[in-house]
């Protein structure tokens, strides 16, 4: 791993993690390039902000779910080329209904360079903290539609206030939110602004 780099579940405690990317839960259907170990990885100043998010989110009654981190940019090139194969209908109803494959990169859902990979960027979610239920959000991981987007209309009310709720959390812990995915966060000082890396995860 890269100086720099870290486990977060090493250094943020109580966090919990599911990395979609090593599993076959993902808008691939299958483990994705450079994912070799179900663990999520950030840079230290993430880790840090994590912290912070984490303790806001306890304040509410709530947990943090991570579903991705730091990405290499081997496993962001498999996913321009995963988007220009025949579509075979698998994933499509659950990730991407409305959308063909080759529309996610003019969609600004699949990007050739991503925030992920300088390792300041994370996918999550939360939960609360007395069930471990997930909090409803009206769409989960990576579905590639306009329902994802922040201020989406026709969700729930109570999912509206969850994803509120999220924003609220990681902009008081430091981080940007993207307006087309609800789950989606950018540390605003991130340290590797300009890098993008490719050492896998494992």
């Amino acid at each position: 791993m890269n100086e720099g780099f870290v486990f977060v579940d090493e250094h943020v405690p109580g966090i919990y993690w599911d990395s979609k990317y090593a599993t076959w839960d993902n808008f691939t259907g299958k483990p994705v390039d450079g994912y070799l170990a179900n663990r999520i990885v950030g840079t230290r100043d993430l880790c840090a902000a994590l912290v912070r998010a984490r303790e806001e989110a306890a304040a509410r009654g709530l947990g943090l779910l991570l579903w991705d981190g730091y990405r290499p940019q081997r496993a962001v090139d498999s996913f321009l080329r995963w988007s220009k194969q025949p579509e075979d209908g698998r994933r499509k109803p659950r990730h991407y209904p409305n959308i063909e494959r080759g529309e996610m990169i003019e969609q600004g859902y699949v990007a050739a360079r991503s925030g992920h990979s300088r390792g300041g960027t994370v996918d999550l979610t939360l939960y609360d903290l007395a069930t471990g239920r997930r909090t409803p959000m009206d769409g989960d991981h990576d579905l590639m539609d306009a329902v994802s987007h922040h201020g989406a209309a026709g969700i729930a009310p109570a999912a509206a206030r969850n994803r509120r709720c999220l924003r609220e959390v990681m902009e008081a812990a430091g981080f940007g939110s993207y307006e087309c995915e609800w789950w989606h966060y950018t540390l605003h000082d991130e340290p590797y602004p300009d890098t993008y890396f490719d050492f896998p995860i494992g």
